[in-house]
């Protein structure tokens, strides 16, 4: 199943496979052994003549047993899982790299827009440029976005990168990712936001960097550029 999922192009993607394969593998054992033991038990305890159903209380350690061991180990798992994430959380959302590219991805009723940086480095200011309906990024150079939301939630998920985040309305969410390949990959909401919410989907373009210079001296040139208003 895991060989199923769409080709990672992230740097932090191996890490979030490596949490997800941990997850697999412990809940696929789990459920194996659980209907093991289910199946044994229908065959033990099956209906034979002569003998009755009897109700026994769970009062004593050894009947408690078969409900605090369980328990005690799923506790064990979901620790184990906590610490083995911890790290692969700790690089996607904690420790961001020093930014490449700026741009602020907006989610509204029914399309993204994408909002670059221009000159002078930094977001909101006079020489912002509007990209052109797809999130354009240079290939292995670190982007870090400002994720918002103009109406209602929405949620950015481009499954190439193995990333998915919330767009709230009235927080501006900061993250980040470098694309490894060039080539286009799906971008799309994963939040029901409405009634065209199967509409609300693009591409992400991973471009070479000198591909991706150019564009943006393109679009952030005053003969050509969209400004923000």
């Amino acid at each position: 199943m895991l060989e199923d999922l769409p080709r990672n192009i992230s740097t932090f993607g191996a890490d979030i496979d490596g949490v997800m394969r941990l997850i697999y593998w412990i809940c696929g054992i789990w459920f194996a052994v659980a209907e093991l033991l289910l199946l044994y038990m229908l065959v033990r305890f099956r209906k034979r003549p002569g003998q009755r159903a009897a109700w026994l209380p769970a009062n004593d350690l050894r009947t408690q047993a078969w409900v605090l061991g369980p328990a005690a180990l799923v506790l064990a798992f979901d620790l184990y899982i906590e610490h083995a994430s911890a790290s692969a959380w700790s690089r996607v959302r904690i420790e961001m790299p020093p930014a490449d590219v700026l741009v602020k991805i907006t989610g509204r009723q029914f399309a993204w827009t994408f909002t670059y940086a221009g000159p002078d480095g930094r977001l909101n200011t006079a020489d912002d440029f509007v990209g052109d309906g797809r999130l354009r990024v240079p290939q292995n150079r670190v982007v870090r976005f400002q994720l918002e939301a103009a109406d209602v939630l929405h949620s950015l998920w481009i499954p190439n990168l193995r990333l998915k985040l919330d767009a709230v309305p009235g927080r501006s969410i900061p993250g980040w990712f470098q694309a490894t390949d060039t080539g286009t990959f799906v971008l799309a909401c994963a939040e029901l936001c409405g009634a065209a919410h199967t509409n609300m989907h693009t591409n992400l373009q991973v471009m070479t960097p000198a591909a991706f210079d150019e564009w943006a001296r393109s679009r952030s040139t005053p003969a050509t550029a969209t400004r923000v208003p």
